[in-house]
């Protein structure tokens, strides 16, 4: 095939007619040899796939069962302090979550993303502020570049009042899915403990405001993609609430650095991922920052991962902790809530604007 033939093919393959909505398992289903041209980055937003990303560099993992040894519990406030001032990102061991209860919730997950399309489309929603919705890309009906991910957003907390919205297909969808929420946001707690602590705050700080916070179940699958190095799962973003507990089948997970590089999360079995999110950066007047991630996808496996969100409640507010600010480190920060931060990607592409940087005073 000459080169202008082979040119004008990929160019039919890539204009795919695009409806109203069509999921990245529809296409990865098809078998198309290229990404329809609506998935592509432009080239300076790329990921480089072949590219071993500081590979001497060790990411922290934390061993939570310390925090429970009076001995070792300030060691390991050092070592969360450390981690979330350095990278706003760490690894968790011994977190308590059962190794049953995590596979449980990816199983439940395949068992959702498999499913025929139609069974899924009457969860289909671009309303951001729906409670529970499937959906495409980052919010296919806005996105001006399309990310190849399908996913379920579930409010989870308190579950009793969100759980009978969830899927009932897979039958054991809410059972599974339902055990990890609970205990997500159990670990959550212990987590923010351990943060607040090593911010100097007392480790009780906005208890009440924790009890009664958010949690949104991020539920992901990234499909095997024909063109890995032109397309991303997700493009670069910080999470808006307090912090983000991750489980991942597969690698696939970048965080980005202070300096702007790129460093690919590997997969450690039995481990859970935390990463900071923009309340944190405010509630620490900085002294933290949200972890910049993004989603990269293979040739041939498919990826999932659920996100586990955690905010506080949301209409509640939130502004720098008094006890972090003083003359030397006034106020940088503007207040905000979780409704605020969703009205915003309602009306913002994420790609050119961060929410973080609204809220950030001038000097």
């Amino acid at each position: 095939m000459n080169t202008s033939t082979r040119g004008e093919k990929m160019k039919e393959e890539r204009e795919i007619p695009d409806s109203s909505f069509t999921s990245a398992m529809t296409l990865a289903q098809m078998g198309l040899p290229n990404v329809p041209s609506r998935y592509v980055l432009p080239p300076s937003q790329r990921p480089r796939p072949g590219l071993i990303l500081h590979p001497s560099t060790t990411l922290p993992i934390i061993d939570l069962s310390c925090l429970n040894n009076p001995s070792l519990r300030s060691q390991t406030i050092d070592q969360v302090r450390i981690a979330c001032k350095d990278l706003g990102f760490f690894q968790v061991m011994n977190h308590g979550i059962p190794a049953s209860v995590v596979k449980g919730s990816l199983d439940a997950a395949k068992e959702f993303f498999n499913l025929p399309a139609e069974e899924k489309m009457h969860l289909m929603s671009d309303n951001v502020h729906e409670p529970v919705r499937y959906g495409t890309s980052m919010n296919h009906a806005k996105d001006k570049v399309h990310f190849w991910r399908d996913f379920i957003k579930q409010y989870s907390h308190p579950i009793l009042t969100w759980i009978h919205l969830w899927p009932t297909n897979p039958p054991t969808y809410r059972e599974k899915m339902g055990k990890y929420s609970k205990a997500a946001y159990m670990l959550q707690k212990q987590l923010m403990e351990a943060v607040l602590e090593s911010l100097g705050l007392n480790r009780n700080y906005l208890h009440k405001d924790i009890e009664e916070g958010s949690q949104v179940l991020a539920v992901n699958c990234y499909p095997a993609c024909p063109e890995p190095d032109l397309a991303l799962g997700m493009p670069p973003h910080s999470d808006y609430g307090s912090l983000t507990i991750l489980n991942q089948s597969w690698q696939g997970l970048e965080i980005m650095d202070h300096d702007k590089k790129w460093h690919p999360v590997p997969v450690i079995e039995g481990a859970l991922i935390v990463q900071l999110g923009d309340q944190m950066e405010v509630l620490s007047n900085g002294q933290y920052k949200s972890v910049v991630h993004r989603a990269t996808v293979n040739l041939e496996k498919k990826r999932l991962s659920i996100a586990s969100l955690h905010s506080l409640a949301l209409e509640k507010k939130i502004g720098p902790a008094l006890e972090l600010v003083d003359e030397q480190t006034p106020n940088c920060y503007k207040e905000a809530s979780f409704s605020d931060f969703l009205d915003f990607i309602s009306h913002n592409d994420i790609l050119e604007a961060r929410y973080i940087d609204t809220l950030k005073k001038s000097p």
